[in-house]
């Protein structure tokens, strides 16, 4: 299964037999190494952080979202259900940011 960054999967992210949105964060890679992505989850639990994009009402995800780079991992791609759409571009740059400061990528680790 290929996947690009930006798109929102419903996955299985074995909580209690429930799926959930997802957005795509690994690069678009057509010959991976291993069958896997990296995505953020969203949530609908805005904690006003740094750590989280508010996502506007995309009529594929509910109201009031929010794409929480804290919950940052990585799952096999059998686990995503159904695309469910794209993020517009000016989203997913707020997202790398966001994922920019969470791991402290704009600073020397010291």
């Amino acid at each position: 299964m290929k996947t690009k960054p930006g798109e929102v999967w419903l996955a299985d992210l074995g909580l209690a037999a429930k799926t959930r949105p997802v957005v795509i964060v690994s690069r678009y890679d057509p010959e991976p190494p291993r069958a896997l992505v990296i995505y953020v989850p969203v949530t609908t639990q805005n904690r006003q952080s740094r750590y989280e994009v508010a996502l506007p009402n995309l009529g594929f995800i509910a109201d009031d979202s929010v794409a929480n780079v804290q919950g940052l991992g990585a799952l096999p791609t059998v686990r995503l259900e159904r695309k469910l759409g794209r993020l517009p571009a000016n989203l997913m740059e707020l997202i790398k940011g966001s994922l920019s400061f969470a791991l402290n990528l704009d600073e020397s680790i010291q």
